[in-house]
């Protein structure tokens, strides 16, 4: 699985002025999976501030992305619409150049309409957009970086794939930077609610931190993740290529040959340590500033990360480790301690929060409040998730299944409550064909084009597009 969120919890009809309004803080995880300790994704990840936020309210350990990278996952968040909808499929284009994006309210907009003072910091949209759409950005205070004078490792692709422990020190990192910011704007008062948002850089590569994060997770000591030898074979050639032509990752090949499996592992648990500590000092100053009580926290990751699941690195999948996100939904009002299960997704951020802020709800939403299932977890919820990496190449999913629907009319079929590692492909059996067709209803009708030219997913679909046009 893959990312994290928290939200807080009021009737609207308390909230008849907007100073009485609840503050919202949002804090995104770029590339953030399971691998934290109240999921289980990895048995040894160390996440005791993300955990503590989880046992304040709901977790979602069925929660999925519209697209697992970046911008059109954030884009799909803050638009409240699908990339089917948009034409954002990939890295590129920005908002701007999709008609449909372009014309969307964007929450931090919206907040920002109704009275809020809304502020951020960090990654929270993709690149250049978060200084477009963000009111009173206060920087990316150095992004991906500090980088050292060379790369710490052999790998000889893209620059931003590189792992180890630098640089000596927390402070000399973006993220803590972004984490004194944000305290300092907790302890500031404000005539207005606060809309604030937080997005961290790591785990995204390139996986640095200071060593003391490394130390948590020794070598000698380390596992590895569950995964078997011919996980491929039932996975149709088109899934096989979408996730590997013309990626910049590191090939399950090249990291076996220089035994770097390991390492990559252990460089990945420590970022998400690090990371949480930041988030731990944020959730402090929230305490602190005594709003506590009145603030709706988000904290989600953009989409999931393979470490050598399905024999692939990196993100770019509609597989569980793809798609999948952690999120978590805490404050006042909702239920603590709870877990849910139901299939939700980034889309339902949107139009939460304006549940649960007293505002109005916006009929051109796509995603669904997750009111109900922050009052009570277990109730009956009838949507399903979606998530896609480029044109008819999507992802449903259910409390029972993923669905996957390839361009090329090639299917796959997991049983999440049997199968929760996905490692056998149902949609060639019999037994399940009513059900493969209960599911092919659930695809979107129309898809807009695809727009924008150039990036890693465009090289992606347009090689997977153009073997599977040959047969």
């Amino acid at each position: 699985m893959g990312s994290v969120c928290a939200v807080l919890f009021c009737s609207s009809a308390a909230l008849s002025q907007p100073s009485e309004r609840p503050n919202v803080l949002m804090i995104a995880v770029d590339d953030l999976n399971d691998w934290i300790g109240c999921l289980g994704g990895h048995p040894q990840a160390k996440t005791p501030n993300i955990d503590r936020l989880a046992r304040r309210g709901v977790l979602f350990t069925n929660a999925q992305c519209q697209s697992p990278v970046c911008n059109p996952s954030r884009a799909s968040l803050m638009t409240g619409r699908y990339p089917e909808s948009t034409g954002i499929y990939f890295l590129d284009p920005p908002i701007g150049d999709s008609p449909v994006a372009r014309e969307a309210t964007q929450l931090p907009q919206r907040f920002l309409q109704e009275g809020y003072y809304v502020t951020a910091a960090g990654k929270l949209y993709h690149g250049d957009e978060n200084v477009r759409y963000l009111p009173n950005y206060a920087g990316n205070f150095g992004a991906f970086g500090p980088y050292p004078d060379k790369k710490l490792t052999g790998f000889p692709g893209h620059m931003l794939w590189d792992w180890g422990a630098y640089p000596e020190r927390d402070d000399q990192t973006p993220d803590y930077q972004i984490a004194t910011w944000a305290e300092n704007q907790l302890a500031k008062n404000y005539d207005q609610p606060l809309w604030l948002g937080i997005g961290f850089y790591r785990p995204h590569v390139p996986q640095y931190a200071p060593q003391k994060w490394f130390d948590l997770y020794p070598l000698e000591t380390l596992r590895l993740p569950a995964v078997v030898a011919n996980d491929l074979d039932d996975v149709p050639e088109y899934g096989v290529n979408l996730t590997r032509l013309k990626h910049v990752s590191p090939t399950m090949e090249w990291v076996e040959e220089n035994n770097e499996w390991k390492p990559l592992v252990r460089s990945y648990l420590a970022c998400v340590s690090f990371v949480d500590h930041q988030i731990g000092r944020v959730l402090d100053a929230l305490e602190k500033s005594g709003r506590s009580e009145n603030t709706v926290v988000v904290l989600y990751g953009d989409h999931g990360f393979h470490l050598g699941e399905k024999r692939r690195f990196a993100k770019r999948s509609i597989w569980r480790d793809g798609a999948g996100v952690p999120l978590i939904i805490a404050g006042p009002g909702v239920a603590k301690g709870a877990v849910c299960d139901h299939p939700v997704q980034l889309l339902d951020i949107y139009p939460t929060l304006l549940a649960l802020t007293g505002l109005d709800a916006d009929s051109g939403l796509q995603g669904h409040s997750l009111k109900p299932l922050l009052d009570n977890p277990k109730t009956d919820w009838p949507y399903m998730a979606r998530s896609s990496f480029g044109p008819e190449n999507v992802a449903i999913v259910s409390d029972q299944y993923r669905y996957i629907h390839y361009h090329d009319g090639s299917e796959e079929l997991y049983d999440r409550k049997k199968d929760p590692n996905e490692w056998m492909n149902l949609a060639s059996d019999p037994a399940y064909r009513t059900i493969i067709e209960e599911y092919r209803e659930k695809l979107p009708k129309s898809y807009y084009p695809l727009l924008g030219s150039g990036s890693t997913g465009h090289d992606a679909f347009e090689a997977t597009e153009k073997i599977a046009n040959e047969k």
